[in-house]
C-alpha cells in the first residue's frame, strides 16, 4: 500500500511538472509570436535552457522575404557581436591552460604597435578600456587592408583616454585579440573557435562578416526602411578581422549545446568562468562590465548577457541554471532582443519578473499597435500599480520611435501625453515641439519650445528652434 502511494505522488507530481511546463511553453509562444506581429520579425528562433536541458526550442517566420524558407534548425543566424561571447570563452580557454595572462602587455604578442598602446594589457582590450582608437570611426580603413595597415592608420590617432580609465566599447579590441589568439596557437582564429567549443556542430557554425556572400542556409538579416515602409537586405561588408567581433553564423540547436557546455564547465572550469564575469575596476569607478560580458541584475539575481546587432541575444543566469538564446533578422520598430529574454525569463522563473520593465514593455507595445485606441488606457493601468513609477523616458522613447516610422501624429499625442505627465520637465516639452514641428504646426511646436525653455533656460536647442521658428513664421 505504501509503494503504490509514493508511485501515485510521483506520478502526480511529473504530471504536473508536465502541465506547468506545457504552460510555459505555450506562453512564451503566444508571447514571441506577439512581438513578432508588432515589430513585423521576417524570421527568428528561440531556445531555453533550464537545468542544463532544452526545455524550449522553437522556430518562426522565413529565413529570407525573397523565398517561402522556413527558420529551422539548419537555419543559421547572423549574431553580430554576440560572436565575442565565443572570442571571450576561447581568450579565457588559453588563460586557463596558462599560455595567456590577462595581465600581458599586447606588445608581448603583436609587433611594431604605437608607443602610446606599449602599457595596454589583454585585460584592457577584453574589458573595452584599452583607449585604442576604434577602427570603424575611421572611413578610409577598408574591409581588406592587412593587420599591419590598419595599426599603421590607427596610429596616426590619439588615444582615446587613459588606459584602464572607463568603458568604451570599440572593435579594435576584438581585432587585437584575434592577432593574440592566432599567435599563440598558430591556427586561424576561426579554426581556433570551431576546434575548441563547437566540436560537436562544426556544420552549423559559419564566420563571416560579409553580408553580401552567399552561404547556404543563413539567415539573411534585413533593415526597415521607415519612409518605404519595407525591408531591405543588409548590405554591411566588414571584412575577416571582424570575424572575432561580429562574424558568427550559427543555428539554434549549436548556440543551445555551447550554452549547455558552458554551464557545465566543459568549455571553462567554474573558476575561470567566475573570473571571466568579475567586474572589471575602471578608474572611474562607475563603469560597470565583467571581461567581456554585460552584468545585469534583477530582484538581486545576477545575469551575464550580450546582445549584438539588435537581433540576437544570449543571457545566462548561473545561479538559477537557466539560459536563453533569442536570433532574429530584423525589426521594424524597436530593438526587442533583451526584452524577449527578459519576458521569458520571467515566465520562466518569476524571481526573475522585473515588474516595472514588464509594465514598460506593455505600453510599448500598446502605443507600437498603429492607432491603438485603448494604448493610453492601458498605460494609466500600468501606472496605477505602482504610484513610484515614472514613466517619462518611455513615453519619450515611444514618441521617437513613432517619429522614426514616420507616424508624426501618433507620436505627437504620445509626446502630448508625456508633457501633460511631466510638467515641469523641459524635455518632455521639447520633444512635442519637435513632434509638432514635424507635423508643421509651427504655433503650437513655437509654444512648447517656449514651455521647455523657460524650465530649462540652457536649452540651446530650444532657443536655436524658436529662432527657426519664427523665422518661418515671419514669412507666412
Amino acid at each position: 500500500m505504501k509503494q503504490f502511494i509514493l508511485t501515485t505522488l510521483a506520478l502526480s507530481i511529473s504530471i504536473m511538472v508536465f502541465s506547468q511546463k506545457a504552460e510555459q511553453s505555450a506562453l512564451i509562444d503566444q508571447y514571441v509570436k506577439e512581438m513578432i506581429t508588432i515589430n513585423q520579425i521576417p524570421g527568428l528562433a528561440i531556445g531555453v535552457i533550464k537545468d542544463d536541458k532544452i526545455i524550449f526550442q522553437q522556430y518562426y517566420g522565413r529565413e529570407t522575404l525573397e523565398s517561402d524558407k522556413k527558420v529551422d534548425s539548419n537555419s543559421m543566424f547572423r549574431i553580430y557581436s554576440t560572436s565575442k561571447l565565443m572570442s571571450n570563452v576561447g581568450v579565457f580557454q588559453l588563460v586557463e591552460k596558462g599560455q595567456l595572462s590577462l595581465e600581458d602587455n599586447i606588445s608581448k604578442y603583436i609587433e611594431n604597435l604605437p608607443k602610446e598602446w606599449q602599457d595596454v594589457k589583454v585585460k584592457h582590450l577584453l574589458t573595452h578600456s584599452s583607449g585604442i582608437p576604434n577602427l570603424i570611426a575611421y572611413n578610409d580603413i577598408l574591409a581588406d587592408d592587412s593587420h599591419a595597415k590598419v595599426i599603421e592608420r590607427l596610429a596616426k590617432e590619439k588615444m582615446e583616454f587613459k588606459t584602464g580609465n572607463q568603458f568604451s566599447y570599440n572593435q579594435t579590441n576584438y581585432f587585437l585579440l584575434t592577432m593574440i589568439i592566432e599567435k599563440i596557437t598558430g591556427q586561424s582564429f576561426e579554426d581556433f573557435i570551431i576546434n575548441n567549443q563547437f566540436s560537436d556542430a562544426k556544420n552549423q557554425v559559419v564566420f563571416s562578416s560579409n553580408a553580401l556572400e552567399t552561404i547556404p542556409h543563413r539567415v539573411v538579416k534585413y533593415n526597415y526602411n521607415a519612409a518605404k515602409e519595407q525591408y531591405e537586405k543588409s548590405t554591411d561588408v566588414n571584412g575577416t578581422r571582424a570575424h572575432s567581433a561580429n562574424g558568427i553564423a550559427i543555428t539554434l540547436p549549436a548556440f543551445l549545446k555551447w550554452s549547455i557546455h558552458l554551464s557545465k564547465n566543459e568549455l571553462l572550469h567554474q573558476k575561470t568562468k567566475e573570473m571571466m564575469w568579475q567586474p572589471f575596476d575602471f578608474g572611474n569607478k562607475k563603469d560597470v562590465f565583467s571581461y567581456g560580458w554585460d552584468i545585469t541584475k534583477v530582484n538581486n539575481i545576477t545575469s551575464y548577457n550580450f546582445s549584438g546587432g539588435n537581433v540576437s541575444s544570449y543571457k545566462i543566469y548561473p545561479k538559477n541554471n537557466l539560459a536563453i538564446v533569442m536570433m532574429s533578422n530584423g525589426y521594424s520598430l524597436f530593438p526587442v532582443q533583451y526584452r524577449i529574454v527578459n519576458h521569458i525569463a520571467a515566465i520562466i522563473d518569476k524571481s526573475l519578473a522585473d515588474d516595472y520593465s514588464l509594465a514598460e514593455e506593455t505600453i510599448i507595445s500598446e502605443f507600437s499597435k498603429k492607432n491603438n485606441p485603448d494604448a493610453e488606457k492601458i498605460y494609466y493601468s500600468m501606472k496605477a500599480k505602482n504610484s513610484k513609477w515614472n514613466f517619462e523616458n518611455t513615453l519619450n522613447e515611444i514618441g521617437y520611435i513613432l517619429l522614426r516610422n514616420s507616424r508624426i501624429d501618433e507620436a505627437v499625442k504620445v509626446f502630448s501625453l508625456n508633457a501633460k505627465e511631466n510638467p515641469q520637465s523641459a524635455n518632455a516639452f521639447d520633444s512635442l515641439g519637435e513632434g509638432y514641428f514635424l507635423s508643421k504646426n509651427y504655433a503650437l511646436a513655437l509654444e512648447n519650445y517656449k514651455k521647455s525653455l523657460a524650465l530649462n533656460p540652457d536649452n540651446t536647442n530650444a532657443v536655436n528652434m524658436i529662432h527657426k521658428l519664427e523665422d518661418l513664421m515671419k514669412k507666412k
